[in-house]
């Protein structure tokens, strides 16, 4: 790509993602100085259109951010009332209290949004303080100056043939240069995963974890529905063949949110997340909820789990990571998007002073300090272990053990100190042979759905004579080693339906790539047991476009 021309823009700080790390530090910069050239850089063809959350917001963030959020008409309309949390098993149900859980899993004072719509709003504050804004504008490639510094990203490229080439209508895109980069991609970012390599940022911390989120909004039934009830759920349909659980969030207007969690490190390669999603929707306490309702949105996105313990150095010459590009989720709360914002605010400030006193592409040492050592990392610190303890030694465990430890953290100790995750997710998956394929129930169509039929209700589009974005390391590993070895797990981690291994009759199986389906989770990436998938951006615009999610 080198010897490509391009036209070249100067800004004080380019911005990669709009999601509310990145618009909060946009936000942020233009609040310190009005006059400081800042850009926002989004692949989603709109502010929103590639956000996927819960999402109970705590407003911390936005406290911080914009303290007259409510006068400004924040789309934070829903506060929670009600909390509940159960264990579940094929038939029934156990609440559990609330009253022995640490304070920090109290929802008063939080609100069920959309995080979606709250970006949506956070990019028009960000307008109005004089921010540029590029949705529709994917970043394919880091720029890096003589000395090895990042010094800006290409963004914009349009117009490759299938094979790489150029076609006839190519535009190469611009070099969009700042003094600072920072990186908000969302999780598994395809340029946060080159600069973490490159600058080798992950260097003595642990591996970082993840889980797959998959979430529907339904409209229920008027007589059902319970504005302002947040309810959480683990146990069945999981049992002992993953971590994760769900939760059911009733907004306004009818609409209630539906999703479910599974960690990434399960072993049995058989294991089928999104139909374990599917089946969940048909335990009598969910199915009550949702008969005569109707499912209106799909979505699916990889969470970033390995917490405190898990977090990258976050700065490396002329580059910060924010958010969940480092990895900020609080995983007994299942919140990190006030820890993103929080991110974003921290690496302006820092960024910021940086400017004023004349500095450019060096370290922003004063963002990684705030950000381990100020609220953020208190937040996480708090709950380093619960992960670590639900992955060793089950749900129980961490239940009882997680809980005890959480108590102690809001005394300042803790008697267990900092456990670690041991393998990374693609490690932990075993092979076929030692685990028994699960026979999952075929979707009725009214309370569960096929992958194919949900992936419509996510209103996905890519551009089809474009390169595919799932690139193979090497082609032949599909089948030469995930088939037998693993069962091919592709077919099943991914909640798309973008892999396929495709056998027809007297001759050798074929691996097959959908990209058209992909919503971008980033799964494959992550779990493929010998990590041959390489996720990179697509043209921009393409991928899903979440009206509400």
């Amino acid at each position: 790509m080198s010897d490509i021309e391009r036209e070249t823009m100067e800004y004080d700080v380019v911005i990669v993602g709009a999601g509310p790390a990145g618009l909060s530090a946009a936000i942020r910069l233009k609040q310190l100085d009005a006059d400081l050239n800042v850009v926002v850089l989004e692949k989603g063809s709109e502010v929103g259109a590639h956000i996927l959350s819960g999402a109970v917001l705590d407003p911390v963030g936005l406290d911080a951010l914009i303290p007259d959020w409510k006068a400004k008409g924040a789309p934070l309309n829903v506060p929670v009332k009600h909390d509940n949390f159960y264990m579940l098993g094929e038939a029934g149900e156990v609440r559990i209290p609330n009253w022995p859980m640490p304070p920090l899993m109290n929802n008063h004072g939080n609100y069920i949004v959309s995080m979606g719509n709250v970006c949506r709003w956070m990019a028009e504050q960000a307008e109005e303080l004089g921010v540029e804004i590029f949705p529709g504008m994917s970043c394919s490639a880091m720029v890096y100056g003589d000395n090895g510094e990042v010094k800006g990203v290409v963004a914009g490229e349009f117009g490759r043939n299938p094979d790489g080439s150029i076609g006839d209508g190519y535009e190469p895109g611009m070099e969009l240069h700042g003094k600072y980069v920072f990186l908000s991609e969302g999780v598994r970012g395809s340029l946060s995963k080159e600069v973490i390599a490159k600058y080798d940022l992950s260097k003595g911390k642990e591996p970082q974890k993840f889980g797959l989120g998959m979430k529907e909004i339904w409209e229920v039934d008027p007589a059902k529905h319970r504005e302002g009830t947040v309810t959480h759920t683990m146990g069945w349909p999981l049992g002992s063949n993953a971590g994760g659980g769900s939760f059911i969030y009733h907004l306004e207007n009818n609409q209630v949110y539906v999703g479910f969690v599974v960690h990434l490190n399960y072993k049995n390669p058989h294991l089928f997340p999104y139909m374990e999603f599917q089946r969940f929707k048909h335990h009598p306490m969910v199915a009550d909820l949702l008969k005569g309702g109707k499912r209106v949105a799909y979505g699916a996105r990889a969470i970033t789990e390995g917490g405190y313990q898990s977090m990258p150095k976050m700065v490396a010459p002329g580059v910060a990571l924010l958010g969940c590009s480092v990895g900020m989720v609080n995983v007994p709360r299942i919140k990190g998007n006030h820890n993103a914002m929080l991110s974003g605010k921290a690496a302006a400030e820092a960024a910021f002073d940086a400017i004023k006193a004349g500095r450019t592409s060096d370290e922003l040492t004063d963002y990684e300090t705030e950000v381990r050592r100020g609220a953020i990392g208190k937040d996480l610190k708090r709950v380093r272990n619960v992960k670590p303890l639900w992955s060793k030694y089950g749900l129980l465990a961490s239940l009882g053990l997680g809980g005890f430890d959480m108590w102690t953290n809001t005394l300042g100790f803790s008697l267990l100190g900092t456990l670690g995750h041991g393998k990374s997710d693609s490690a932990a998956t075993e092979e076929a042979d030692k685990h028994k394929a699960i026979d999952y129930p075929k979707p009725d169509g009214t309370l569960s759905f096929d992958r194919l039929t949900n992936v419509s209700f996510s209103m996905t589009n890519h551009e089809e004579s474009q390169p595919c974005h799932l690139q193979l390391r090497d082609p032949s590993i599909p089948i030469a080693v995930n088939l037998p070895k693993y069962a091919e797990p592709a077919q099943r981690y991914c909640p798309a339906g973008v892999y396929e291994v495709v056998a027809e009759e007297g001759k050798e199986p074929r691996f097959v790539i959908n990209f058209q389906n992909c919503v971008h989770c980033k799964t494959c990436d992550i779990k493929d047991p010998s990590q041959n998938i390489n996720w990179v951006t697509p043209q921009g615009g393409d991928g899903p476009n979440y009206p509400n999610m």
